[in-house]
């Protein structure tokens, strides 16, 4: 381009363009280039029609290229369109809002409300807030029309979640030669109140017991008129012992467990100063109860309740925040065998780790993902974790006399954790070339227990192996550090840690059609921080942290339906962190390969 210049623009559409000049994507000196012409055009049009220009188009731009007057360069002139119509080329503004909603089955509106300058056109009884609808509205009567406001509200309205579709129609108060307003009208219909869902499987386990499962949720929306749901979700399974009967069992029908769960969520967050407003992005707040009876063939006798509430919202396209001021977990043992008391009679820290526990816990997760960003060649996916447990109570009992790292204090007859959690992961999805991608893991994780207790809940440790981690090793089967436990039943019981690091690396390309492969590597441990007599060699040496790690490789097919992924890999262990009979790095005595069948990308 020699030069580029804006000309016949009317005074205010030239005001806005000049206004705007730094964003323009044609430059001086830069190659002439068709794709780059229609995103100008593309610019302007928003730009305008974010300033009222309501009836303005994209192909209402032209341009004028004079090649002659300087050879090798262009001069370029950006212009409206000769003839058009004076509705294209003036600024319109809002008049009178309405909102019309129509029944489940598109009844039309029979009554309305006015609620200050919004009109509501009902069916039946009123079952939506005027407020909320009003909140949600970016346009005030009187604003200029905005492309992006209409496109915001339409999203804020979808958000909801009570209307099947919404749609915003325009029409111009009347024909006169200088009508610059035009009467806005939103079309919504309700969508059905109620969603039930019933999932049915059958579990077949490695200890010989098998079993159906099943589990019913019912969902009730717009629960107090301001798009609020509300869920019930119960579920249950029986487990059939179908090899040797449980010791003393009359019935082979022995393990069963059942839970009952209710969560309440508000689409927007409940916090002073904030429960007004509906910003760029989705938020909510969400209340839960839970509880279930777990009864375990040969061990145990389980009652545990608890409940939670939790904010979640948006504050870029790229990045989430989670806040969890409040969580509550209450485990309690309500009866053992003689075989559970001897398993962990052998094992305190497993004893310690299954007791009856009282946790009240609070965190916050941050995850950042630029898949949204479709101009970017290369993805980047992070997230940290962070939670603890029990510092307002120790702090409570510190004021009453207790010391901070006496253990044994109790609340509501139970021993309450204390602990305090922190995981990091990052993924990198480098794009090779036409659906080849080589994409990389990293995920580390410590949890440390102080004050009341000296061992995390058993639910709060970290584990590895299985279809998503060390894809040569069964779930629980390498670690803690170099402890290899004698091989039983139980033995990956005792298979947990206070610490973790995984990697993984894995590169995925087309085969034929839906059907894709990968090979991958993938190493990683877990550890403990503090001492076990009973599981030598799990504690933390960082002179020992490479020679810890756990590797395989593998090869992989995945199965690509669109709206699911079907995933086989097969990885063969190259090297495991206790010793073998075997000498030097690549230690495993026998590469016997594991296989898992799975369902999605393992990251």
């Amino acid at each position: 381009y020699d030069s580029i210049r804006y000309v016949r623009m009317r005074h205010r559409m030239d005001t806005l363009i000049q206004n705007t000049i730094g964003e323009r994507l044609l430059h001086d000196g830069e190659n002439f280039n068709v794709t780059n012409l229609e995103a100008e055009r593309q610019r302007i049009s928003s730009l305008l029609r974010n300033n009222g220009f309501y009836y303005f188009r994209p192909e209402f731009i032209t341009y004028q290229a004079d090649t002659i007057m300087n050879p090798g360069k262009v001069a370029l002139r950006i212009m409206t369109k000769p003839g058009l119509s004076r509705a294209a080329l003036r600024p319109w503004k809002i008049g009178d809002i309405s909102v019309w909603l129509n029944g489940y089955n598109n009844e039309t509106p029979t009554d309305s409300v006015r609620y200050k300058d919004m009109t509501v056109y009902y069916e039946g009884k009123l079952r939506v807030r005027p407020s909320v609808l009003y909140n949600r509205l970016r346009f005030r009567s009187g604003d200029l029309y905005s492309q992006e406001k209409q496109q915001r509200t339409q999203t804020s309205y979808s958000r909801l979640g009570i209307f099947r579709y919404s749609e915003m129609q325009y029409t111009p108060r009347d024909t006169t030669r200088r009508q610059d307003t035009l009467d806005l009208k939103i079309n919504t219909v309700y969508d059905l109140p109620l969603d039930g869902e019933l999932e049915v499987n059958v579990t077949s386990k490695s200890n010989d017991q098998v079993g159906p499962g099943a589990i019913f949720s019912v969902t009730k929306r717009n629960v107090f008129g301001g798009g609020e749901t509300f869920g019930v979700r119960l579920r249950g399974s029986y487990e059939w012992q179908t090899g040797n009967r449980v010791d003393g069992a009359k019935s082979a029908i022995n393990s069963w467990e059942m839970g009952l769960s209710g969560t309440l969520t508000f689409p927007q967050l409940l916090f002073p100063g904030m429960m007004k407003k509906d910003g760029l992005y989705p938020s909510s707040t969400s209340f839960r109860l839970y509880v279930d009876q777990l009864n375990r063939a040969r061990f145990f006798k389980m009652l545990a309740f608890g409940g939670s509430a939790s904010y979640d919202y948006q504050s870029s396209a790229t990045s989430h925040h989670s806040i969890t001021p409040f969580k509550l977990t209450y485990n309690l043992l309500q009866s053992t065998t003689h075989e559970f008391d001897s398993i962990t009679k052998d094992n305190k820290a497993l004893k310690l780790s299954l007791e009856n526990q009282f946790v009240p816990a609070m965190g916050y997760t941050y995850t950042y993902d630029d898949a949204p960003i479709t101009t970017r060649r290369n993805h980047t996916w992070f997230q940290l974790a962070v939670s603890q447990a029990g510092n307002l109570l120790g702090a409570g009992y510190a004021i009453a006399g207790k010391k901070f790292n006496e253990e044994g204090k109790h609340l509501l007859g139970n021993k309450f954790a204390q602990f305090v959690k922190g995981t990091a992961e990052i993924r990198y999805d480098y794009k090779i070339g036409h659906n080849q991608h080589l994409v990389g893991r990293m995920m580390a994780g410590a949890v440390y227990s102080y004050g009341n207790a000296r061992v995390a809940p058993y639910s709060e440790q970290f584990y590895i192996g299985g279809a998503n981690s060390l894809r040569a090793f069964t779930i629980r089967s390498i670690g803690p550090g170099r402890y290899l436990p004698e091989k039983t039943t139980y033995s990956y019981l005792d298979q947990t840690g206070d610490l973790k690091f995984e990697a993984n690396l894995e590169y995925r390309f087309p085969i034929l059609g839906d059907l894709h492969g990968a090979a991958f590597v993938d190493a990683g441990n877990i550890w403990l921080i503090r001492e076990d007599k009973q599981r030598p060699g799990g504690q933390l040496k960082w002179g020992r942290f490479l020679k810890d790690l756990a590797l395989d490789a593998g090869v992989g097919l995945r199965y690509d339906l669109t709206f699911i992924v079907i995933r086989l890999d097969m990885g063969i262990p190259l090297h495991v962190p206790y010793e073998t009979d075997k000498n030097g790095y690549f230690n495993v005595p026998k590469y016997k390969p594991g296989w898992h069948l799975a369902i999605g990308y393992p990251f």
